[in-house]
């Protein structure tokens, strides 16, 4: 139990929790299958935004789009970070860095849980704390300390959760010839310590329009529930501490995905399950609760946000006010000085913007389009994505159109994938074929206002080639814009 640590907390405390490949499945957003009490909690006593999107559906990439305020192609953070795929963000970001910004606006910060993004200079918290990132109850357990810490400074702590991404093997108890992965869970039906596991039966849960409707899907649609449900207990716990210490209503909570979930034509795409996360904020400062907003927001504005609420945000530069000159900062470092530490004119200010004003305005809009970036998953997967879309529609440009589309090691060998592969290229695949998930064409046009699930391709029809030419006009402004060096391609490809 805590003590009295309420009367020296400081004000304004952050918590940034991140799940990991989960889409909007959550009670609060209408699945009626999800066990999401902690999470529905929270949105009912905050804001949920039911439009926001990841700007890449790759782990890395997008937590570095979630740390700075930039996409990932102006971050330097093509793909993923560790082991023999090494990509690492700039060093000059150290300036608009969210952990570095909110220290030097007076916060002690603390990562726990998946961290996946590099150089840890650039990216650096005060401290790391241990924990099992399958066990989000543990997870909360392990964070109370730096929590309830006898220091008069507000923290902020990130929470990242390696739940529901797939892993732990497969459910090998399964009738399937094709076991479906067990997305962290354990084997048997065994369950974490402290945590309460929620199992589902492969009948019940919904399977969404994009996947096909097969015995494989739906044994791993089951797995993933579970993982989901076990990330909602962690949270329910760590709400629980805050409340025990006097400090919830002193704390930001931020809860988001990094991006959709990890099945073939959401993870590692720019589709719309690749892209749609759950973005709920509760503000312990905001006057209107309960609010569910449909403005467009994007992970760029998560940082903006958290130093906003903070005070520490520069509007008019959009950056923080404590600005850190990477030169300087860079300057007495041998190890850096030969390096490219990036573009500096890229690395000067945020690309997103901060929704703190609107939290409590739910007919306030935030952007009218949204860009999506997307190069590389495992340095394997060369394939680079543009997407621009607005509310009625959207257009993907697969800069690599003539290369057969790669996969994630995981989602090549998911039993919902590969069950249709086996079949035949014909196969059904929810929106579309195997072999058409497999060949993309050059550009893609969606009247997503209705064809939410992006069905019909509408960029060889004729009737919308002026669209067409606008939203590729307006996808090129924006790359140029915010310093996406694969805009070239558009002059010789």
């Amino acid at each position: 139990m805590v003590g009295s640590t309420s009367a020296i907390a400081a004000e304004r405390n952050i918590v940034f929790f991140v799940t990991d490949d989960e889409s909007p499945t959550l009670g609060c957003y209408g699945d009626a299958v999800a066990v999401s009490p902690a999470a529905d909690a929270l949105a009912a006593d905050g804001t949920l935004f039911t439009h926001a999107y990841a700007t890449t559906a790759s782990c890395s990439a997008s937590r570095s789009v979630l740390l700075s305020g930039l996409h990932n192609h102006a971050t330097g953070q093509y793909g993923h970070q560790h082991d023999f795929h090494k990509f690492a963000a700039w060093y000059d970001l150290v300036g608009l860095s969210l952990p570095r910004a909110l220290a030097r606006s007076g916060y002690r910060t603390a990562r726990i849980g998946k961290y996946h993004v590099a150089p840890e200079e650039v990216f650096h918290f005060d401290e790391s704390i241990p924990g099992n990132t399958r066990n989000a109850v543990a997870m909360a357990e392990a964070s109370e300390a730096f929590l309830t810490a006898d220091d008069e400074r507000p923290f902020f702590l990130y929470f990242a959760t390696s739940d529901p991404h797939r892993g732990g093997g497969v459910d090998k108890t399964s009738d399937l010839d094709l076991k479906p992965d067990l997305f962290g869970n354990k084997p048997n039906r065994g369950s974490y310590p402290g945590v309460e596991e929620v199992f589902f039966d492969p009948a019940d849960v919904p399977v969404p329009p994009w996947l096909p409707d097969t015995p494989e899907t739906r044994s791993e649609l089951a797995q993933y529930y579970q993982s989901s449900a076990r990330i909602d207990q962690g949270l329910a716990r760590l709400v629980a501490i805050l409340k025990e210490a006097g400090l919830y209503e002193k704390t930001l909570i931020v809860f988001t995905s990094d991006h959709g979930m990890a099945f073939s034509g959401g993870k590692t795409t720019v589709y719309e399950p690749g892209l749609r996360v759950p973005l709920i904020v509760r503000n312990p400062y905001q006057a209107k609760r309960g609010v569910v907003h449909d403005a467009l927001v994007s992970h760029i504005d998560i940082t903006p946000s958290l130093v906003d609420f903070a005070g520490g945000l520069d509007r008019a530069a959009n950056r923080p006010v404590v600005w850190e000159e990477p030169a300087e900062y860079w300057k007495d470092k041998p190890y850096a000085r030969g390096e490219n530490r990036g573009p500096a004119k890229v690395l000067s200010a945020y690309q997103g913007r901060s929704w703190i004003p609107i939290l409590g305005e739910p007919e306030a809009e935030h952007h009218e389009t949204l860009l999506a970036s997307h190069t590389f998953h495992e340095i394997q997967m060369y394939y680079p994505m543009r997407a621009v879309r607005d509310r009625e529609w959207k257009l993907i440009w697969n800069i690599a159109h003539p290369l057969p589309y790669p996969f994630a090691s995981d989602l090549w060998v998911a039993s919902s994938w590969q069950s249709q592969f086996r079949h035949s290229l014909d196969a059904d695949y929810g929106r579309t074929t195997v072999g058409g998930y497999i060949q993309r064409p050059r550009f893609e046009l969606y009247h997503i206002a209705s064809d939410p699930f992006e069905t019909t391709n509408l960029a060889a029809d004729p009737a919308h080639a002026d669209t067409l030419a606008t939203y590729k006009r307006l996808l090129r402004e924006m790359q140029e814009a915010s310093g996406d060096r694969w805009v070239s391609k558009w002059e010789y490809e």
